[in-house]
């Protein structure tokens, strides 16, 4: 790709900017982050595209989720197990429910920044920088600490770095072992029938690998592990230049786009990193830069995207049509789906592109109580996917994935779910410092309802 360079994007109009005071810290936080090894290989990032194209075919589906925002305190062993173990509980019902293998994506060791609407805001009168994430400034209402802080650049990539090895260490320690699901703890969930449904997969797996083992067929260290991939939303654009190689493409990678053969550019900041609603502009800064990498990319789709803008922003950024490279992670709302959904996947067919279609149910069903807190009812949640599944089954096309944002802390931000949170409860254990997440009670419950759709999808 000769017209594009890993700082082509310099050349753009950019939304989403950080505007940084202390510009020698941030050409010494860069020329740091310049020396550090990747975060992810190339292999690895080539795994996950080529399971992808699975999904994008209708032969697997794909889970992804994670906090909203990370904190650099959520570096810690508690609450990187709880997250992994969760979505491996996840991945098992749905396994079950669709009957196809889980592709899990995480949005762990990265996902520190995040778009908002003003870059200014008012607390106890006094107006000072929005919070944008730990990498970007803190969050204590102070102007000293709301401003930008290049140095923090740094401090992303070993926080990521140390989340990532800690996730590798435990999953090639047997964390991920089906011969053991219940040692995977349920945990804060409490609902009878939840235990119970679990339960029973977990002894259909349990019988599953004993056959296995009497005919001399369980060997194979795939029920031993599993693979968790990091993904981030690539919103600082200086951040994921640094950590964006040109390296050798692995032996079974697909490079019809992804520059010159045998190289190409590979962002090592994660394995998979995606475009937001508010930077996905065509002659953008953000367009520009993912168009030029070699790793699978998403895109938020919402309300505002016309049908042929959408398929003007897949011939930019995938040219030569690559099935699954791109993930369309829609987002309207439980009301709205109906409305926009159908005339997107209706001109993505016509276009000729197969992407990974995927559904997120979190994002448009954000709303407020009358106090103000922000919340997401599980009912708008729920009834966003299973509208997704129907619309997309009527259209010949494939759901092939949800993206939460889920914690597996026992949290009180969504309202609803077997456990019946009210609004009233949403001050016991309200953490998030931006959006409402699925505590570990409602995200399985959320799986095993999806997998009951899919259940019942195979039975009609």
């Amino acid at each position: 790709m000769a017209d594009w360079s890993p700082n082509s994007w310099t050349t753009k109009p950019i939304k989403q900017d950080v505007v940084y005071e202390d510009t020698q810290g941030v050409k010494d936080a860069l020329s740091k982050l310049q020396k550090l090894p990747p975060l992810v290989t190339t292999q690895e990032i080539t795994n996950l595209k080529n399971s992808l194209r699975n999904v994008a075919l209708g032969k697997a589906f794909v889970l992804q989720g994670g906090d909203c925002a990370e904190l650099f305190d959520y570096c810690n062993q508690d609450m990187i197990e709880a997250k992994v173990k969760l979505l491996l509980q996840m991945s098992l019902v749905l396994i079950w429910g669709a009957n196809k293998p889980v592709i899990r994506i995480a949005r762990i060791a990265g996902q520190f920044a995040k778009p908002r609407s003003s870059p200014t805001e008012t607390i106890n009168g006094v107006e000072m920088p929005s919070f944008r994430g730990d990498n970007i400034n803190g969050f204590a209402a102070d102007v000293e600490a709301r401003r930008p802080d290049p140095s923090r650049l740094v401090s992303a990539y070993f926080h990521s770095a140390a989340t990532l090895n800690y996730m590798r260490a435990s999953l090639s320690s047997g964390l991920a072992d089906l011969h053991s699901p219940l040692d995977w703890g349920l945990g804060h969930v409490i609902t009878p029938a939840i235990k119970e449904q679990y339960s029973q997969i977990v002894k259909a797996v349990k019988d599953a690998l004993k056959f296995m083992k009497t005919v001399g067929i369980d060997k194979d260290r795939g029920v031993e592990t599993a693979d968790i991939y990091t993904s981030h939303e690539g919103l600082s654009l200086e951040y994921e230049q640094t950590l964006t190689r040109l390296l050798r493409h692995p032996p079974q990678a697909r490079y019809e786009s992804a520059g010159e053969v045998g190289n190409g550019y590979y962002a090592t900041s994660g394995h998979f990193i995606w475009i937001g609603d508010r930077t996905r502009q065509l002659d953008g800064a953000h367009v520009e830069f993912f168009r030029g990498i070699a790793n699978p990319i998403g895109i938020k789709v919402g309300p505002s995207m016309q049908p042929d803008e959408l398929v003007q922003l897949l011939d930019v950024v995938n040219p030569a049509k690559e099935i699954g490279k791109v993930t369309l992670i829609s987002r309207y709302g439980a009301k709205k789906i109906a409305n926009f959904l159908p005339g997107h996947i209706a001109a993505v067919q016509a276009s000729g592109h197969i992407p990974v279609w995927q559904c997120d149910p979190m994002h448009g069903n954000t709303q407020a109580t009358p106090s103000g807190i922000k919340t997401r009812h599980f009912t708008d949640i729920l009834e966003e996917l299973r509208q997704a599944l129907e619309i997309h089954r009527t259209a010949g096309s494939f759901l092939g994935g949800m993206h939460l944002e889920l914690t597996g802390e026992a949290v009180t931000e969504c309202v609803g779910g077997a456990a019946g949170l009210t609004e009233d409860g949403l001050g016991e254990r309200y953490t998030t410092f931006c959006d409402p997440r699925l505590n570990e009670k409602q995200a399985l419950e959320l799986a095993f309802l999806v997998a009951g759709f899919y259940r019942q999808e195979s039975d009609d």
